[in-house]
């Protein structure tokens, strides 16, 4: 039983070490925020949707990057288009929240809405995504 609870709390236990080694030494803990892409149908959509997510303090910043042409199968058929990409920014903890958030307010049928994790970074920049996204 002792070694099923050690087992279970591992991800907890961890995260907390983490939490507070990077407290003493003041080092950044890789993984703690992330970069989320959201692909948008058009500027007007990826604007709204940017600031949605601001409104809602659910990222640092949000980069709406101009028209790219992407190539995906959908429902068997190569399909072809243009698309807007946001960049958003902010901490890991936040993900779910951001992309239940996204998936309530997004036209597409599937939205994609992809995260991954900042490893290293400049340090003032990772304490202003720090300072700008509440935990909860």
């Amino acid at each position: 039983e002792v070694l099923a609870l050690l087992v279970l709390l591992y991800p907890l236990l961890r995260g907390l070490a983490l939490q507070l080694h990077s407290a003493l030494t003041g080092s950044y803990v890789p993984g703690t925020h992330s970069v989320v892409f959201v692909t948008c149908l058009n500027e007007h959509i990826a604007r709204d949707i940017a600031r949605a997510i601001m409104d809602r303090r659910l990222a640092a910043c949000v980069n709406i990057l101009p028209k790219s042409s992407a190539l995906y199968f959908w429902k068997g058929e190569l399909e072809e288009s243009t698309e807007i990409l946001l960049l958003v920014k902010t901490r890991t903890s936040r993900i779910g929240e951001l992309s239940n958030y996204v998936r309530s307010i997004h036209p597409f049928e599937i939205p994609e809405i992809i995260s991954l994790p900042i490893d290293q970074g400049n340090p003032a920049y990772l304490r202003w995504i720090e300072e700008n996204v509440p935990r909860h």
